[in-house]
C-alpha cells in the first residue's frame, strides 16, 4: 500500500468518550499498517450530544448531536476523516459530507446488563431497566409490560456506574461497546435480534469526509467491509424510507448468509403496544432497494400511522 500517492499526515476527528476513542485508535493502526510512512493524529472532541446528559435523546434533538461538531472539524479542514458509531449517524448527511468507508461490525446484538439477575425473564414485576433507546424500550415493554422502563445517558462507564450503585435492576447495552471495551464479562446474557431488533447500523463503524476528497477515498477504501457495509446500506434505506430518528422507536438488521440479503425491520408506539414487523430477502447488490421495499411493507401494516402520531405527540 505505500506508494508516493499514499498520505503523509492524516487527522482523525472522534468524541472524546472511551468507545469513541477506542474507535478511533484501531482505525489510526488500521491506517498505520496500511501505511507506515504517514503520521496520523486523533483530534478529540465533546459534542452537544455527550455535555446535555439530563435529557432523552430524542427530546433534545436526536443522532446528531453526536456529530456535528466533529462535521465541523472536517469542514475547516482540523481533520480529514471522523469515526462514528454507525448507529449514531443521521440518516441523510448534511451536503458536503458523505461515508468513506463501513468496517467490519462487531456483535450487533442488545446486551442485557445485571449484577443480580440471569436475563429479562428473571426480572421481578416492577423491576427497573435502564436505556436511553426508544428502540429498545418499545420492544421491551411490549414483551414484559411488568417492567419499569427509565431513561439512562452518558457514556458506556457511567451506565454500568449507575448500575453498580443499584439505580437499576438492569440496563440494556449494545454488545459491540461492552466487547470493544474488554467488558464482555459484564454481559449477563445476549438478546437476539428476533426479541431486541437492533439499531439500523449497530455494531458498526462508519468514517466520514468532505465530499470531493477522492484522494481520501482511495487511502480508506481497504477500511471498507462489503458485507457489512451493504447490511448497512439496505438498513438506512428502510431507516431513510420511514424518516427514522431517535424520535422514532424503529429498527432494521439485515445480514448476508448463503449469497442472500434477509433483513427485519420494525416500527412501534413508545409503549409497545402497537408494533408492525416485516422482513425481506433478495440480492446483496440489491440493497438500497430491499431497504425502501421493507418499508413500504411496514407502511402496509400501518407503520405511517404509527409515525403520525409519533410525529404529533413529539
Amino acid at each position: 500500500m505505500n506508494s508516493a500517492r499514499a498520505p503523509q499526515h492524516l487527522v482523525i476527528a472522534t468524541r472524546e468518550s472511551a468507545l469513541a476513542l477506542w474507535q478511533a485508535h484501531y482505525i489510526q493502526a488500521r491506517l498505520q499498517t496500511l501505511y507506515p510512512e504517514a503520521q496520523v493524529d486523533i483530534l478529540g472532541m465533546t459534542t452537544t450530544g455527550d455535555q446535555i446528559l439530563n435529557s432523552p435523546l430524542a427530546r433534545i434533538g436526536g443522532k446528531g448531536l453526536f456529530v456535528k461538531e466533529l462535521e465541523q472539524a472536517l469542514a475547516e479542514g482540523r481533520a480529514d476523516l471522523a469515526v462514528h458509531s454507525m448507529k449514531d449517524v443521521p440518516m441523510n448527511l448534511p451536503e458536503g459530507f458523505e461515508l468513506a468507508a463501513i468496517g467490519e461490525r462487531e456483535d450487533p446484538r442488545d446486551a442485557f446488563v445485571s449484577n443480580t439477575y440471569a436475563d429479562l425473564q428473571a426480572l421481578p414485576v416492577g423491576s427497573i431497566v435502564g436505556t436511553s433507546s426508544l428502540r429498545r424500550q418499545s420492544q421491551l415493554m411490549a414483551r414484559f409490560p411488568h417492567l419499569k422502563i427509565e431513561s439512562l445517558r452518558g457514556n458506556l462507564q457511567t451506565r454500568l456506574r449507575k448500575l453498580d450503585e443499584g439505580q437499576y435492576a438492569a440496563i440494556i447495552l449494545a454488545a459491540a461497546g461492552l466487547k470493544r471495551l474488554g467488558l464482555a464479562q459484564r454481559i449477563a446474557s445476549l438478546i437476539e435480534p428476533d426479541h431486541s431488533v437492533p439499531a439500523v447500523g449497530q455494531g458498526a463503524l462508519g468514517i466520514e469526509i468532505c465530499t470531493g476528497r477522492d484522494d481520501l477515498k482511495t487511502w480508506l477504501a481497504p477500511l471498507n467491509h462489503a458485507d457489512t457495509a451493504t447490511c448497512v446500506i439496505a438498513e438506512r434505506a428502510m431507516s431513510r424510507a420511514l424518516a427514522g430518528s431517535c424520535q422514532v422507536p424503529l429498527g432494521a438488521f439485515a445480514r448476508i448468509e448463503h449469497g442472500v440479503l434477509s433483513m427485519v425491520g420494525f416500527v412501534a408506539s413508545v409503549d409497545g403496544r402497537r408494533m408492525v414487523r416485516a422482513a425481506v430477502h433478495g440480492a446483496p447488490q440489491e440493497a438500497e432497494a430491499l431497504g425502501r421495499a421493507l418499508a413500504r411493507q411496514l407502511v402496509a401494516q400501518g407503520a405511517d400511522k404509527i409515525l403520525a402520531e409519533l410525529e404529533h405527540d413529539a
